[in-house]
């Protein structure tokens, strides 16, 4: 049997249990805790029988790797890493989708909140490439309170092949999120339909050959001070807008 995944925070454990509770192996909750939202995390598990350990402050802290697990840890069967078969097989069943593809973003802090947004966006999958990049680490999975659950995290070899390929394939419309001579204000994109939103990172942006796969451009025009955002925060500004366009078309 592979080894346990250790999920924790409220968020994170309650999604789980909504959604895949088969995967639930053992629940680790705070000696003397007993507030409204444990009781919910329990009422969830019991059906299942899931089993339920009191533990200490400091066994749930090596458990979870950190000291912010909220009082609740769940040991966990480890989901299979989904990849391009994956991707296919989503967008033959849902052709129009909304993609995200994140180009290496590394601090599993800004993955959980991007993945966060997109699922609150309508966000289909989140693509990254399998190397130089933040996976779904337990702490990624507590940022992103449990929309890691509810959309695809897609892991794939080339970032840009797999661009070029829902491009041929699927009839994808790739837009790059960057600040260049020929970028387009993002409200001025066609975001609807079957669209692959890429942002890269903070400090090094789209990597050239993942310029090269953008269809189109953009950038998100600001009149403050400051030129730049945290990637999380331009993420969820991009998906906001593409949500707003895709229920108003």
């Amino acid at each position: 049997m592979a080894k346990p995944e250790y999920y924790y925070g409220v968020h994170s454990v309650e999604s789980l249990l909504e959604i895949e509770p088969e995967r639930v192996l053992t629940l680790f909750t705070l000696k003397g805790r007993d507030d409204q939202r444990l009781k919910h995390i329990l009422s969830l598990a019991d059906p299942f029988g899931v089993s339920v350990q009191k533990a200490s402050r400091d066994t749930l802290e090596k458990l979870a790797g950190l000291p912010y697990h909220q009082g609740v840890v769940a040991a966990v069967r480890p989901h299979p890493v989904l990849n391009e078969k994956d991707l296919d097989a989503l967008l033959t069943k849902k052709p129009e989708s909304l993609l995200l593809a994140l180009d290496q973003i590394t601090d599993p802090h800004n993955l959980g909140a991007c993945i966060r947004t997109a699922a609150a966006m309508g966000v289909e999958a989140v693509i990254v490439p399998r190397d130089r990049s933040a996976s779904l680490t337990p702490t990624a999975r507590k940022v992103a309170a449990g929309g890691a659950e509810k959309i695809q995290f897609i892991q794939v070899t080339n970032l840009a092949r797999t661009l070029a390929h829902i491009k041929e394939e699927f009839y994808y419309h790739v837009v790059g999120t960057m600040l260049d001579e020929k970028a387009q204000p993002l409200e001025k994109c066609n975001l609807t339909g079957a669209v692959a939103i890429v942002m890269g990172a903070e400090d090094t942006g789209l990597r050239p050959i993942t310029q090269s796969q953008c269809d189109v451009t953009a950038y998100i025009p600001m009149s403050g001070q400051l030129q730049s955002l945290n990637v999380s925060v331009a993420t969820g500004m991009a998906l906001y807008e593409a949500s707003k366009q895709r229920t108003q078309a």
